[in-house]
Parts: C-alpha cells; sequence; structure tokens
C-alpha cells in the first residue's frame, strides 16, 4: 500500500486535532476521576488519626486505597497521552475498542440526546487501537453531530477477511432532545472521517443514517 501524501496526512492531522479538541472534556473526566476520590479517603483517615485511640488497622486501609486511587490515576494518565502519541505497536479487539470508545463518550451523548447501544459482541482477531480510536470515535461524533436528537447509535462488529468491520447505525427515537451544552469545538464532519480513515489506511463508507468502517487487521498492516 503506498505511503499517504503530504495533502491527505495534512488533512488527517487537522481532523485529528479537531477530534481531540472535541474529546478534550471526557478525557478531562478520566484523569480526574481516581483523583477526587483521594481527598477524601484523607479527610478520613486524618480524622481517624486525631481520635483518641487510633484505629491503625482503619487508617492503614485508607492508605491502601490512596495507593491504589494514585496508581488507577497515573495509569489514566498515561493512557491519555497515547491519543497524543500514539503506540503503534499497541492492538486491541472489538470488544476492546468498543468498551473504550463508549466510555469515553457515553456520559457526553446522552447529554446531548443520544443513546449508545453495544450490539457488537466478542469477534476474534485485533487490530491498530490507535486506528479504532481515531476512526470510530471520530465516527460517533460525526453522527452525533450530523443528526438531531433524540436518538439511538448502535455499534456492530463481524469479522471479514480484509478486516474487522464496525457498523454504526443512527435510529430517531422518542424523548426528550437532551439538555447538554452544546459542543465546545467545531462540528466533525465527513470529510475529517475520511481523512482519519486515510491517515490509518482505513476503508469507510456512509450508509444511510450510518457508516461502515473496515480496519485491516493488525497482522496484516504489520
Amino acid at each position: 500500500m503506498s505511503e499517504p501524501s503530504s495533502t491527505t496526512s495534512a488533512a488527517a492531522e487537522a481532523a485529528r486535532y479537531a477530534l481531540l479538541r472535541r474529546l478534550a472534556p471526557s478525557m478531562r473526566h478520566h484523569l480526574v476521576v481516581n483523583l477526587q476520590p483521594i481527598g477524601m479517603v484523607y479527610e478520613i483517615m486524618d480524622r481517624r488519626l486525631r481520635a483518641p485511640e487510633p484505629n491503625y488497622a482503619e487508617v492503614k486501609e485508607g492508605a491502601g486505597k490512596i495507593s491504589g486511587y494514585a496508581r488507577a490515576a497515573l495509569a489514566s494518565c498515561i493512557d491519555v497521552v497515547t491519543w497524543l502519541a500514539p503506540d503503534e505497536a499497541a492492538r486491541c479487539t472489538a470488544e476492546q475498542g468498543i468498551a473504550e470508545c463508549l466510555s469515553l463518550i457515553a456520559t457526553g451523548f446522552t447529554f446531548r440526546g443520544f443513546s449508545l447501544r453495544d450490539a457488537g459482541g466478542a469477534v476474534a482477531g485485533e487490530v491498530r487501537r490507535a486506528s479504532f480510536r481515531n476512526v470510530v470515535t471520530g465516527a460517533f461524533l460525526w453522527l452525533s453531530d450530523e443528526h438531531a436528537p433524540p436518538a439511538q447509535i448502535a455499534i456492530g462488529a463481524e469479522a471479514a477477511n480484509d478486516g474487522l468491520v464496525i457498523s454504526l447505525s443512527l435510529t430517531p427515537v422518542e424523548g426528550e432532545p437532551g439538555f447538554g451544552n452544546p459542543p465546545t469545538y467545531r462540528p466533525i464532519t465527513w470529510a475529517d472521517v475520511e481523512a482519519l480513515a486515510a491517515g490509518d489506511r482505513v476503508a469507510v463508507v456512509r450508509q444511510g443514517s450510518g457508516v461502515r468502517i473496515t480496519l485491516p487487521w493488525a497482522l496484516a498492516s504489520a
């Protein structure tokens, strides 16, 4: 397969920047979610230590919790950095990629009036984690920007000879249109999705109110 042209690379970089700007609020939440409990545990430990007869077993338990939260926070920080500097050797299965994608965007989508449904199931084989992150997450954002809420977006997965096929389909539903704040950065366009896909050598096709994404198997692209 030929190398991407400079024009394609520039478009992909611009699309990745827009994607990261849109994901920044969710990433910020992931960074602090394991830090917030540390202060609460500290306050409890401080009260216990100031007791006339401190229960050191409970204090030790609290210290263990702080250590666990700190390790989890460090792991989250390192993982978020890989969005900026992807690990080219990192791989994921369909199940892992879908779970990571949904955990990152689900809360924000719910506030905006979009529900997400995982219809993927277990599919054998691995793909590049960075490709899954960029293209599938970008396609989710494009669908939510292109269509008005309320709606449900379902994600499915199946194996094909040329790669892992991820399908996203949007269905309007009855309900409230959402109450979240509008996106803090510009909408993700179909041109952005195409640029992200071209940059990662992924095939994307629009299918009505949805998209079909074919990610090459990791061994085939190595």
